[in-house]
């Protein structure tokens, strides 16, 4: 277990903390209304460049520990699902369907660790005061709401993390499939996985994506600082003080914005989700390997006798 916990939680790290800028800017564009500017002259009038990074704390820890678990819970289930798998990192001749099934119990898992971290991440992305750190967050969510306040919108994402990250492996194995050739070198090797990371992060949030928007809205009404809000959003996130569930925002969602407002942001997401998986696939092959190789007794004792 240690080396999938590990090679998990480094590579999700490194994916946060390489795709959080283009994060904000998502968030923002899915929330609507005034957060919905990310012009780079808005921008520069309430907040620095270090806006840019906010909400990164939550995520870097959080999402290194999500990670963690849901590439261990992804290669158990398989494991559990067809019994002739021997590297969960290479499930050569498993039927697709069991590959989805096996990422979607993965993300299922990982909804306990990634539902509080969303939360923390949407509200300190959208919150624009400077002062707002991802603890302050935390520690205004737990006082207010206390910790079942921290899975505020926890449904919808584990509906989303559930969906989602079946797909992210089904599309990641087929993808590899596909590329597939005898003579493959290191190099074209490496260009494979950082080609189907990629394409698996793409098609991920594709799957998702009008749920991610509708998570975000939902998780946005809990900002209690309305200055900050247009009159539009006001109308859309509260009714008369009440806070709308998911079907309610899905609902009056379309009939204000229309279809368009469940993918808007998409094409930042897309981006992002390219650059952050590509990096982070390639970097959990690598550090399986790695962490195999030095832990593995058979290849200390050839390297002893060598010497």
């Amino acid at each position: 277990m240690a080396t999938d916990f590990w090679a998990g939680y480094i590579s999700g790290a490194v994916g946060i903390i390489i795709g959080n800028p283009l994060d904000v800017i998502k968030v923002r564009l899915q929330a609507g209304g005034s957060y919905a500017d990310v012009s780079p002259a808005h921008l520069s009038r309430f907040e620095k460049a270090k806006s840019l990074v906010r909400g990164a704390a939550a995520p870097i820890l959080g999402y290194g520990a999500l990670n963690a678990i849901l590439f261990v819970a992804y290669n158990r289930s398989l494991i559990a699902l067809d019994g002739s798998v021997t590297d969960p990192t290479n499930p050569v001749g498993v039927s697709p369907y069991k590959i989805w099934l096996a990422g979607a119990v993965g993300g299922l898992a990982s909804w306990t660790v990634s539902s509080p971290t969303e939360f923390i991440k949407c509200r300190a992305q959208l919150d624009r005061r400077p002062e707002v750190s991802s603890w302050a967050v935390a520690k205004d969510v737990f006082r207010t709401r206390g910790w079942r306040g921290l899975y505020f919108g926890g449904g919808i994402t584990s509906a989303r993390d559930s969906i989602g990250y079946g797909f992210y492996f089904w599309t990641y194995e087929l993808c590899k499939r596909f590329m597939t050739s005898d003579d493959d070198g290191s190099h074209q090797a490496a260009m494979k996985i950082l080609l189907c990371g990629g394409i698996a992060g793409v098609a991920t949030w594709g799957s998702v994506f009008p749920l991610d928007m509708i998570k975000t809205r939902l998780q946005a009404q809990t900002i209690t600082d309305h200055s900050l809000r247009t009159a539009e959003s006001q109308s859309l996130l509260r009714q008369q003080g009440q806070i709308l569930n998911s079907f309610q925002i899905a609902k009056e969602t379309y009939r204000v914005e229309g279809i368009k407002a469940f993918y808007r942001g998409f094409g930042v997401c897309s981006v992002r989700a390219f650059i952050v998986n590509a990096v982070q696939w390639a970097a959990y092959e690598w550090l399986m390997k790695s962490f195999n190789h030095s832990w593995d007794p058979q290849v200390k004792t050839q390297e002893s006798t060598a010497l």
